[in-house]
C-alpha cells in the first residue's frame, strides 16, 4: 500500500509546464510561429498571455513560410503587436492579396521589413514607407507598372535613411535604388524576361523618368544575380555604369553572378582596374568571361575574405593556389568556396588538359591546408578524378575539413580508383543509358539495412570514411558531372541526355547507403547515379537521418525503368520531417502505391515531379492532397495529356485552395511548347529554391540576407 501510495503521489506531482521558468518558456515558444503566439497560444492562460507577448518573441516576426496566415490573420497580428515589431520578414506571401500590406503601417518601429514576392504597387509602396520612419533595411519586388514619380517626399525621406536594399526586377527599372542616397548594401534580382507576354521583344533601356543617378558612395557590398537573357545583362550594365565612374572606397563585397557568356566591356573593365587600385574585398564573385584570360586575380587586393565563388570559371589550380590563396598561405577567415563548373581548378595548369585527367591532389591538399574554416564548398559540375597514389584521393582530403556544413561534389570524384582499375566491367555498365528498349539484366542483392552493409568491404571506401568525417554536415549534393535537368529555366524541355561519366559507372547503392552515417543531415541531392540497382541505400538513409527536410533524387539507375521505386517508397515511411520532395526520373509513375508511402511523410509541404513519358493515377493524387493537410504547392511535369493535366489542375484547385490560401498548382505536360510561359507565372519562391534543378550550395554568401 505503501509503494502504491507513493506512486499515486508522483503522478499527481507529475511535471506541469507552467512550473518552468520564465526563461524556459519563451525559448519553447520562439519554435511557435508568431501568429500562433498572438492569436490563439496567449489565450489560454494568464501566464502565457504575458510571456507570448515578451519582446524577445516579437521584436522579430517571420511570416516568409507561414504557409496557414491570411489577409485576416495578418491584420489582427498587426494590430495586437505592431508596435512592437522592428522586424518583419513578410518573404514569399504571394498569396496575400496587396491591400494586406496596408496593416504593415501599424508597425511605426520597423527597422527591417522584408516584402519580396509580395504584390505592391507604386502608390501602396508610398504610402506605407511614408509612415515607416525608422526603416534601414527594405526588400521589394519592381513589377511592370512600377513608377517611382508616384512616391511621395515623404516616402524618399525614409528611403533616403535606408542602408540595405535588396530589390528584385520583373521590368528595366532603377526602381528605388536613386533615392537610397544612404546605401551601403545593395542586392539586385534581375529576373526580366526577353519576351512580353504577347510575344513582344522587350528593351533593356530604362523607363522615361528613371533617369536619376544611384548614390554608390557609400556601398561596402555590391550584389547581383541574373537571370538567362540578354535584357537583365542590358539593365545591370546600367547599374554598374555609376560604379565604374566612381568606386567606393569602402566597398569590400563585389558579386556578379551571370549565367552563359556576359562579355567585358570598356565600362567593366575600368570598373575592375578601379577596385584594383582603390578597394581590399572580403567577397568576389564575377561573371566567367570576366576572369578567363585576364591577370585581374593577380591585382585585387583581399582583406580577410569569406566567399569566393569562380563557379564556371577556366581558372587553374597553379593560378587558384599563386592569386587567390597566396601561395598557400593561411586563409583561415575563408568559410564558403564555390567551384562548381571549374574543370581545371585542381589542376596546375589547364593549356594541354583534359577535363577527365586526374587531379593534382597537392593543389586540393593545399587548398585544404588554407582554407581548414570552411564550411561550404561546391566542387559539382566538374570531373575530378584522383589518382592511384596512396593516401590522395580527394575524399581523403577534404575529411581534413571538419568544420563542413555543406558539400557538393560529381559523382566520378566519390568513386575508389581501385575499383575501376580491378573491378571488370559488369552486365549493369554495359545497359546503355539512354532511352529505348528495356534490357534485362541481373540485379545485384544488396541488404537492406545498416548492420549487413557494415559486414561488407564498403565501409573501408574512401567516400565511407568521408561520410563518417563529416558528422555535422547539413547538405550534401551529388551530382553527375554531365548531368543537367529536362526543365531548364526559359528553353523548352531537354529530350536527351548526356551520358554519366565512366569513372561514375561503379557509383550505386553502396555510396548511398553511406550518407546514412550523416545523422544530422538536412539536405540531399542526389544527380545521375548510374549503379543504382536497387535503392537500397535510401531505406538506411530514411532510417538514420531523422533530421531531413529537403529530398532531390534525378536520373538514379536505369533511364528505361525507376529501379529504386521501392526502396523509395520504403525510405519515405521514416521521413517524418520531410518537407520538401523533387523527384526527376524518365518513365516515373506516380500510383497509388507512391502516394500512399509519400503520405508518411506528415510534414510534408512541396512536391515536385519530372518525368519524361511518367505516368500519374488522379484520384491518388486526390487521396494524397486530403490526406496530407500541410501540403501546399504540387508540380508535375509529366508525360499525360494536356487535358488530363489540365482536369487535375482544375480538381485540387477547386477543392483545397479555400482551406489552403498559399497552395500552388502546376500540372503540365513536359514536352509541352507552351511550358515556358506555364513557368513563368510560378512563384519565384517555389520556382528557385525546388522546381528548377541546380547546386545549392555555396551559390551565395552565407548570411547575405536575413
Amino acid at each position: 500500500q505503501e509503494i502504491v501510495s507513493g506512486e499515486n503521489e508522483e503522478e499527481s506531482n507529475g511535471v506541469n509546464l507552467m512550473e518552468f521558468s520564465d526563461e524556459i518558456l519563451l525559448h519553447i515558444l520562439s519554435y511557435v510561429p508568431c501568429t500562433d503566439l498572438v492569436l490563439n497560444v496567449r489565450r489560454t492562460c494568464r501566464k502565457l498571455a504575458t510571456l507570448c507577448l515578451d519582446k524577445s518573441l516579437t521584436h522579430t516576426v517571420l511570416l516568409q513560410k507561414d504557409y496557414k496566415v491570411n489577409k485576416d490573420k495578418v491584420k489582427q497580428l498587426m494590430r495586437d503587436i505592431g508596435k512592437e515589431i522592428y522586424q518583419l520578414n513578410m518573404a514569399g506571401c504571394y498569396w496575400l492579396p496587396s491591400s494586406t500590406i496596408d496593416h504593415v503601417t501599424r508597425c511605426k518601429n520597423l527597422v527591417k521589413l522584408n516584402l519580396s514576392g509580395c504584390h505592391i504597387t507604386s502608390l501602396r509602396l508610398s504610402k506605407m514607407l511614408s509612415t515607416l520612419q525608422h526603416l534601414r533595411s527594405l526588400a521589394i519586388d519592381v513589377n511592370p507598372g512600377f513608377d517611382a514619380s508616384q512616391l511621395s517626399s515623404e516616402c524618399k525621406a525614409t528611403l533616403s535613411r535606408v542602408s540595405e536594399l535588396k530589390q528584385t526586377l520583373y521590368t528595366p527599372s532603377y526602381g528605388v535604388v536613386p533615392c537610397c542616397t544612404s546605401l551601403e548594401k545593395l542586392l539586385l534580382y534581375f529576373e526580366i524576361l526577353d519576351r512580353s507576354r504577347e510575344g513582344f521583344m522587350l528593351s533593356g533601356q530604362l523607363m522615361v523618368g528613371e533617369s536619376n543617378v544611384p548614390h554608390y558612395q557609400n556601398l561596402r557590398v555590391f550584389y547581383a544575380r541574373l537571370a538567362p537573357g540578354y535584357v537583365n545583362q542590358e539593365v545591370v550594365r546600367l547599374y554598374l555604369a555609376v560604379l565604374s565612374d566612381r568606386t567606393p572606397e569602402n566597398l569590400h563585397a563585389f558579386l556578379i553572378s551571370a549565367p552563359g557568356s556576359f562579355a567585358e566591356t570598356g565600362a567593366t573593365k575600368n570598373l575592375l582596374d578601379s577596385m584594383a587600385r582603390n578597394v581590399r574585398l572580403d567577397a568576389l564573385q564575377l561573371p566567367k568571361a570576366w576572369i578567363n584570360g585576364s591577370g585581374l586575380l593577380q591585382h585585387l587586393k583581399f582583406n580577410n575574405p569569406f566567399y569566393f565563388s569562380f563557379s564556371r570559371c577556366s581558372l587553374s589550380g597553379g593560378h587558384l593556389i599563386q592569386r587567390v590563396i597566396n601561395g598557400g598561405k593561411d586563409l583561415k577567415s575563408l568559410t564558403s568556396l564555390n567551384l562548381s563548373g571549374c574543370v581545371h581548378c585542381l589542376a596546375p595548369e589547364s593549356l594541354f588538359r583534359k577535363a577527365e585527367d586526374d587531379i593534382d591532389s597537392s593543389i586540393l591538399e593545399s587548398l585544404v591546408a588554407s582554407c581548414c574554416n570552411l564550411r561550404h564548398l561546391n566542387l559539382s559540375a566538374a570531373h575530378h578524378h584522383s589518382s592511384e597514389s596512396i593516401g590522395n584521393h580527394l575524399c581523403q582530403l577534404l575529411s581534413r575539413l571538419k568544420h563542413l556544413l555543406s558539400l557538393a561534389l560529381p559523382v566520378c570524384s566519390i568513386t575508389d580508383v581501385a575499383a575501376n582499375v580491378e573491378k571488370p566491367p559488369t552486365a549493369s555498365h554495359l545497359v546503355p543509358q539512354t532511352f529505348g528498349r528495356k534490357v534485362r539484366i541481373g540485379i545485384q542483392t544488396y541488404p537492406r539495412n545498416l548492420g549487413d552493409q557494415a559486414n561488407q568491404k564498403i565501409e573501408s571506401s574512401v567516400f565511407w570514411a568521408l561520410m563518417g568525417s563529416l558528422r555535422f554536415l547539413e547538405t550534401l549534393e551529388i551530382i553527375g558531372s554531365s548531368f543537367s535537368s529536362a526543365m531548364p529555366r526559359n528553353e523548352p524541355a531537354i529530350r536527351n541526355s548526356l551520358p554519366p561519366c565512366v569513372r561514375a559507372q561503379n557509383v550505386g547503392d553502396s555510396e548511398v547507403a553511406a550518407i546514412s552515417q550523416v545523422t544530422y543531415l538536412q539536405s540531399l541531392t542526389l544527380a545521375q547515379l548510374p549503379n543504382i540497382l536497387t535503392g537500397s541505400g535510401l531505406i538506411n538513409i530514411g532510417l538514420q537521418c531523422q533530421h531531413l527536410r529537403t529530398l532531390s533524387l534525378a536520373n538514379l539507375g536505369m533511364m528505361g525503368k525507376v529501379v529504386y521505386m521501392s526502396a523509395l517508397m520504403d525510405m519515405l515511411k521514416h521521413c517524418k520531417c520531410l518537407r520538401d520532395l523533387r523527384l526527376e526520373q524518365p518513365y516515373f509513375c506516380a500510383g497509388a502505391q507512391f502516394f500512399q508511402a509519400l503520405s508518411h511523410c506528415s510534414a510534408l509541404q512541396r512536391l515536385c515531379i519530372v518525368s519524361r513519358s511518367g505516368t500519374l493515377q488522379s484520384d491518388a493524387v486526390m487521396s494524397f492532397m486530403a490526406n496530407c493537410l500541410e501540403v501546399i504547392m504540387c508540380h508535375m511535369f509529366m508525360g499525360e495529356s494536356l487535358t488530363v493535366c489540365k482536369n487535375l489542375q482544375q480538381s485540387l484547385v477547386r477543392s483545397f485552395q479555400a482551406d489552403r490560401p498559399a497552395l500552388n498548382v502546376v500540372i503540365f505536360p513536359l514536352l509541352h511548347e507552351d511550358l515556358t510561359e506555364v513557368i513563368r507565372d510560378v512563384p519565384m519562391r517555389h520556382l528557385d529554391e525546388i522546381t528548377l534543378f541546380k547546386s545549392r550550395v555555396a551559390e551565395e554568401p552565407p548570411n547575405l540576407w536575413w
